[in-house]
């Protein structure tokens, strides 16, 4: 049986500048990854990390520099059409259709881009619409609902075409809680009404892949750094510490202690609203505690409170790539 989505050496490479005296960028470098029939994986990696331009190759909106990339056993150069017929998106953010239609009306409309029959797309649309809590404005345009509703209804149209491999980048981006977790109970109800269907998710929340998916591949600079359950990933940090500190402010900056002694990994997480700063590092072991308390004290910024942790999936993150996911990458444009 062939695999959901293969990629072998995948290469894609940017041109920036002028032709005869622009750079290349490399956005993926080497990618290899081979996802089950299935499966549900998911792609974690910070702003510029590759995770955008892989999604487009595989989709077919763009074309690799050298490698192979297949979905369903098609490759993604030569098989397009078919290709098509067999994958949906969902990109979170994106703004999907006319505004002068109505929710219904939109999904409508792109279930017969796929052919399905009326009476099928209609039964589809009004489950999802109870789904994400969107019944009651099945008949609203467009044009009058808000960021939230949007992608709810973006959602549901990934969803009415019931696709074989479905990519959903940033699904859950903008919603409140409790539409979040309906949308996340209703991804694990799908697939297994359809154990042969795939998905690839994309998110910055790291409870959602760790929640939901069966595998996760971490990616940075293109690269792969990781791919394995989360559970066997989190093992991965076991053998270090986990140590997190909130301090008092927002001012201060923390690139130095990215190379303290002993320090693998550092994610700051600032929150205006309650004025303070969260950092959360991977240790080498409890030794560093004791020293990093010390530099951390001597701050101008109170020390609020710090523990130790068990590894969670963010751990593994930080571990590997040095950052948390949602802090700004070096290279991101």
């Amino acid at each position: 049986m062939a695999q959901a989505i293969e990629t072998i050496d995948l290469v894609r490479e940017y041109r920036i500048g002028k032709k005869k005296e622009g750079k290349t960028m490399r956005a993926l470098d080497g990618v290899n990854l081979e996802v089950s029939p299935g499966e549900l994986f998911g792609l974690l990696g910070p702003n510029g990390a590759g995770k955008t331009t892989l999604i487009k190759i595989l989709v077919t909106l763009l074309y690799p520099t050298s490698g192979v990339a297949k979905v369903d056993g098609l490759d993604v150069t030569s098989d397009v059409n078919l290709i098509s017929q067999r994958i949906n998106m969902v990109s979170g953010g994106e703004y999907s259709g006319y505004g002068i239609l109505t929710v219904r009306e939109t999904l409508w409309m792109f279930s017969q881009f796929y052919g399905i029959p009326n009476k099928t797309a209609f039964q589809r649309i009004d489950r999802l619409l109870e789904v994400v809590g969107l019944a009651q404005d099945a008949n609203t345009r467009q044009n009058k609902l808000s960021t939230g509703m949007r992608q709810k209804m973006n959602f549901c149209r990934g969803f009415v075409t019931d696709p074989k491999v479905l990519f959903l980048d940033e699904p859950t981006l903008g919603m409140d809680v409790t539409a979040a977790r309906d949308i996340r109970v209703y991804i694990k109800t799908w697939m297994a009404e359809h154990p042969e269907r795939n998905i690839l998710l994309t998110t910055h929340y790291m409870a959602e892949a760790d929640e939901l998916c069966d595998r996760v591949a971490i990616i940075d600079h293109g690269r792969i750094l990781a791919c394995d359950t989360p559970v066997a990933l989190k093992r991965r940090v076991s053998g270090g510490t986990l140590f997190e500190a909130e301090l008092g402010g927002l001012e201060a900056t923390w690139e130095e202690l990215r190379g303290y002694p002993g320090v693998r990994g550092l994610s700051v997480v600032p929150s205006i609203e309650k004025g303070r700063t969260l950092l959360k590092f991977v240790l080498d072991g409890e030794g560093v505690v004791q020293g990093l308390i010390t530099r951390l004290s001597s701050e101008r910024m109170p020390l609020l409170s710090m523990r130790t942790t068990e590894p969670t999936l963010e751990d593994v993150f930080i571990a590997l790539v040095g950052r948390g996911l949602t802090d700004e990458h070096p290279d991101a444009d």
